[in-house]
């Protein structure tokens, strides 16, 4: 009896972890009938709940699906206070569907992979902008796969793969001015079969990031999402290229497609086993490697 009200007690005194989700579905739909007429509708509904739209895009090869993204200015003033990698917590991405679905991501469960040990000094922020999202959408329902939410900022999708630091710097430059003049330059010629889909930059943090559509037909992301049947988390895109100081930056894509689909299966890896080091080339095109 001793133990079990000892174990009891135990039990109590330790905090339970929250399993989250990348993603929320929207509660009802939109008014339909194509990709665009439903991004407009998101777009209107954004700007009424006090969040700004900076970019949108259809991702090639993923019929009947688009990609919104947005900020928010209690965000970007925390994401700034935080400075460096912080930058990539900025973009809010909501998916859309031809039919009128939407879908968006689950702030807290990005912002703890992305802020990691930052993440205090940024979720009022992020539970402001969630708020923003739900009166937009309403509350929907979270999905995507689980993972506990003590385990986000370490994240990786099993042992031996990378996590957010691992393998993230593309390339160095002297100055932030060097890189972010590289980066927009081989953007604009479709260096890597790239194109910009968004551009925040914060010159007095010597910080940026960049949206961008992987439009290469044989290895882009109308490829990999599509075999691994995932366009229903489309608000996964676009892909984040980076600039803090003077490192272009680009989360590695073990490390991005696991968090974005977290319940992928082994098989389903194996089957786009060439994504992310394709990606990774990509990534060295626009950061100016070659």
């Amino acid at each position: 009896m001793k133990r079990f009200v000892i174990s009891f007690l135990l039990m109590l005194a330790t905090p339970l972890c929250l399993a989250l989700q990348p993603f929320v579905v929207a509660d009802g739909k939109l008014a339909g009938g194509s990709v665009q007429t439903a991004m407009v509708s998101v777009e209107l509904k954004l700007a009424a709940a006090g969040l700004t739209v900076v970019g949108r895009y259809q991702p090639q090869g993923i019929a009947s699906y688009g990609v919104v993204v947005a900020t928010d200015q209690g965000l970007i003033d925390a994401a700034k206070a935080i400075g460096g990698t912080a930058v990539v917590v900025i973009p809010i991405r909501i998916g859309i569907k031809a039919d009128g679905t939407v879908s968006y991501v689950n702030t807290e469960y990005w912002g703890r992979a992305y802020l990691r040990g930052d993440y205090s000094k940024a979720e009022s922020a992020l539970k402001a902008a969630s708020k923003k999202l739900q009166t937009a959408f309403g509350a929907g329902k979270a999905f995507g796969g689980e993972v506990e939410s003590d385990q986000l900022a370490n994240y990786r999708y099993m042992w031996g793969m990378e996590r957010f630091d691992d393998r993230s710097i593309i390339k160095e430059y002297k100055r932030f001015d060097d890189a972010l003049k590289v980066v927009r330059d081989n953007l604009a010629k479709g260096a890597g079969g790239l194109s910009k889909v968004y551009e925040l930059t914060y010159a007095d943090k010597k910080m940026a990031v960049f949206g961008v559509a992987q439009n290469n037909r044989e290895n882009g992301e109308g490829w990999w999402v599509n075999k691994i049947n995932g366009a229903a988390h489309i608000a996964v895109l676009p892909w984040e290229v980076f600039i803090v100081d003077g490192n272009v930056m680009a989360l590695h894509g073990r490390f991005r497609t696991a968090l974005g689909w977290p319940s992928l299966s082994m098989g389903q890896f194996m089957a786009i086993g060439s994504h992310p080091d394709s990606t990774l080339r990509m990534m060295e095109d626009v950061a100016g490697v070659k």
